[in-house]
């Protein structure tokens, strides 16, 4: 029984980074109504500008936390300026091929800075762990899944309060009656890529001290999967993407553990298809009528 709740916590861990990589797409998504598939890649830059620039300049930890957030950020406002939003008025298979387009531009753009060979990264989050039952919980898994309801929390509250989530909202709702009524949608869509970015390069952060391998690949096994989770959650929905991503890293870690390595992805693939087959819309996601 002890060995099945390590699977668990260690399932939950995984699935919170997940969750947050899948608040970056939902948030994305939900406003601008475009899927940001280089948004794993973000990931994989955010790593490297934390834990190999960040090492080579001998920045503190905390420095080298938010250099990496910071040019996640800076990074995801930069591609969202140029290759996005020319493509506002686009159809949406114009705007899928582009993101996939960037996704490649960042992977080769790492090979070329970084190489190929992988690197092995060191956790930023202090050694200790927490004893639970029969078994001990590490601290990197405590501060991933502490840090990933935090945000959660924040995010939800940051878009039903504030006067700038109320207008990613009205964006959302329409964007032609948002602007009408004042409401600046470029620089609407600017901030939710500037704050999926940030989330990106916390998920970075995390990743790489859980798991400490780091190549120009590294963001897009993740990337795929948190955007599974995103659909499985409800996509556009905050709480949706972190109860998918949970789940996800549940699901994934047990068949692991259970049943076999080589078919965890089948598995969890397999489980969001028949959820999708049950509900369309996801967990939590919500059918939209529209008015004629």
């Amino acid at each position: 029984m002890s060995s099945f709740f390590s699977y668990l916590i260690t399932g939950v861990s995984l699935g919170s980074i997940y969750a947050l990589i899948a608040l970056g797409y939902t948030m994305v998504y939900g406003i601008a109504k475009m899927l940001n598939f280089a948004h794993g890649d973000i990931i994989m830059i955010g790593g490297y500008m934390t834990f190999v620039v960040g090492q080579s300049l001998g920045l503190p930890v905390w420095a080298t936390i938010l250099f990496g957030i910071a040019v996640c950020t800076l990074l995801g406002v930069t591609i969202e300026k140029i290759a996005y939003k020319p493509l506002r008025s686009a159809t949406s298979l114009a705007v899928l091929i582009t993101a996939i387009g960037v996704s490649y531009f960042l992977q080769n753009a790492a090979l070329l800075g970084f190489g190929s060979a992988a690197r092995t990264t060191t956790s930023v989050v202090p050694k200790f762990s927490i004893p639970l039952g029969d078994i001990r919980v590490s601290g990197e898994t405590v501060v991933t899944i502490a840090v990933s309801v935090l945000i959660m929390v924040g995010l939800t509250l940051f878009v039903n309060y504030t006067k700038s989530g109320k207008a990613m909202r009205a964006v959302s709702e329409d964007r032609g009656a948002a602007q009408l009524m004042g409401i600046n949608v470029n620089a609407t869509i600017s901030l939710t890529f500037a704050i999926g970015s940030a989330l990106a390069g916390v998920a970075a952060v995390l990743l790489c001290s859980t798991y400490t391998q780091l190549s120009p690949y590294t963001g897009a096994m993740p990337g795929i999967k948190a955007f599974t989770a995103a659909v499985f959650g409800g996509i556009g929905s905050i709480p949706g993407a972190m109860i998918g991503g949970i789940v996800l890293g549940v699901i994934e870690n047990l068949s692991k553990a259970y049943i076999s390595t080589q078919l965890s992805d089948a598995i969890v693939f397999a489980v969001l298809i028949v959820v999708l087959l049950v509900k369309p819309t996801g967990i939590m996601g919500k059918k939209i009528s529209e008015k004629v």
